[in-house]
């Protein structure tokens, strides 16, 4: 398998870098998108973003909700800007994540957007479960740590 530098069509397209910090990634999963041809043409010159957006399942369907793609200027049909887009998975996934919703009280969060190899668009969404705020300041103390540690044994000292 090839790493994703060596692919030609990979780009990260919206990445959600807070989700890290402010939930508790358990499981992630490459789900499609729906798009339209002008969300498409958008997400090409690279206006999106996923930073204030979630993934639920409704009526045993999976959705993306207040996603945002900036409008295609030169578009004939537009599309909405924040519209809710349907996502699609295997059916085995979509209970997996349903269950981990309504039993055990998680998210789905979407990670990162991004072209995949084939140039089509993906998306990494994951199942967490939100973080208190001793949980993040917990992590802050161990990645500070980790920086420091990395210090130490770069100078010898």
């Amino acid at each position: 398998m090839a790493n994703k530098s060596e692919n030609t069509n990979y780009k990260v397209l919206a990445e959600n870098r807070r989700a890290r910090y402010d939930f508790a990634i358990e499981e992630d999963l490459e789900v499609g998108i729906i798009l339209l041809g002008s969300e498409v043409k958008s997400l090409r010159l690279g206006q999106s973003n996923i930073a204030e957006s979630y993934a639920s399942v409704d009526d045993g369907e999976l959705w993306l909700t207040n996603s945002y793609i900036a409008p295609y200027d030169r578009a004939m049909f537009g599309h909405e800007e924040r519209r809710k887009r349907k996502l699609l998975c295997k059916q085995k996934q979509l209970v997996r994540m349903w269950n981990a919703t309504k039993r055990d009280g998680m998210t789905l969060v979407p990670l990162v957007m991004y072209f995949n190899d084939k140039g089509l668009v993906k998306l990494k969404i994951a199942t967490a479960k939100g973080k208190k705020n001793h949980d993040k300041r917990a992590s802050d103390a161990a990645r500070d740590w980790g920086r420091q540690k990395q210090r130490l044994l770069r100078h010898g000292d």
